[in-house]
């Protein structure tokens, strides 16, 4: 009875042990990717979507020429919600690139 007890608490005492390890690669792993954002973002890598706000990169396909500004997208799906709300606020539509 008690070898199976041990065997049990060893059992556990190892699980805790690596399970702990896993979650701490894991928020690591997270610290790290939202610092390279930030570093992406910072040297103007990464742009903002102005229609969800999703982070996309600087040179993405997606894109809209308003004057002087390029406004970049995720998806077309949000692109065309961006045009939209222009056209609904009395604004001429830019180009689509």
């Amino acid at each position: 009875m008690w070898k199976w007890l041990i065997l049990i608490l060893a059992v556990y005492a190892l699980y805790r042990l690596f399970s702990n390890d896993v979650l701490k690669k894991k928020k690591e792993n997270k610290e790290e990717n939202a610092a390279e954002l930030e570093r992406k973002i910072a040297a103007g890598e990464m742009v903002k979507d102005p229609e969800c706000g999703t982070y996309v990169s600087a040179e993405g396909n997606i894109s809209v020429r308003d004057g002087e500004t390029v406004h970049h997208f995720c998806s077309y799906e949000c692109r065309d919600k961006f045009l939209q709300r222009l056209e609904e606020g009395g604004r001429e539509l830019p180009p689509r690139e």
